[in-house]
């Protein structure tokens, strides 16, 4: 996964878009190092008096919402009114998250928030998607999804847990495979490829999900709407 730019860059990311957060909202709160700035700008504002609710996309992001003193809801239980969430790659209004491993979760909150900003550095910038997608899945399902993945013209990569032996499990008990498909000319049609495919639980690419895009730098941030 491509790398995020410098840590003010995130920062600056991440608290553009915590502005958008009002009093009585649900929030989305995304997973990874950009997010999380935007997770410890709402918890600043909650300390001064702002009444939100958190709905966590990770393990990673609910312990951090805690630690910021941010109350959190189950999905079951809000609706989801505004979602903040970072990305390996933007091109346009497409995204491939999931460097995280939590990208499952992630889709499910952010496309059920009203609204759907994404945190980035300017290094996560693309004309097109190119890096590989995280596709989670079963793990019985692992070698007959790889194959199939290999079929759809991609190289599927089993990801390998860091400081421990074997492969990297998701929250949801899951495998993930990262999947080389190059320059990718119709993220649509290759998403749809991958959800069909038995044993997929979910794919990295976001497509047309965004509202806006905040990339940080170190100078400030750049807010580009998505038209619907």
């Amino acid at each position: 996964m491509k790398q995020g730019g410098s840590d003010a860059a995130k920062q600056a990311a991440g608290e553009s878009a915590a502005e958008a957060v009002e009093d009585g909202m649900a929030v989305g709160l995304g997973t990874g190092s950009t997010a999380a700035h935007a997770i410890r700008a709402i918890g600043r504002a909650v300390d001064a008096g702002l009444d939100v609710v958190g709905v966590p996309t990770s393990f990673q992001s609910r312990q951090l919402a805690r630690d910021c003193g941010i109350p959190l809801a189950d999905l079951d239980d809000v609706s989801v009114d505004l979602a903040i969430d970072g990305a390996d790659e933007v091109a346009g209004g497409n995204l491939i998250k999931g460097g995280g491993a939590a990208h499952a979760r992630e889709k499910i909150v952010d496309a059920s928030a009203d609204r759907f900003l994404v945190v980035a550095g300017p290094t996560k910038e693309a004309e097109s998607l190119s890096v590989p997608v995280p596709v989670e899945v079963l793990p019985m399902a692992r070698s007959t999804v790889a194959g199939a993945v290999d079929d759809l013209g991609g190289d599927p990569t089993l990801r390998r847990a860091e400081r421990k032996d074997g492969p990297v499990v998701t929250d949801n008990g899951n495998l993930v495979l990262d999947c080389d498909f190059g320059p990718i000319d119709d993220p649509a049609a290759l998403a749809s490829d991958l959800a069909a495919l038995p044993g997929v639980v979910e794919h990295g690419l976001f497509v047309d999900m965004a509202d806006e895009i905040h990339v940080g730098t170190t100078d400030g941030v750049t807010v580009r709407a998505l038209s619907e």
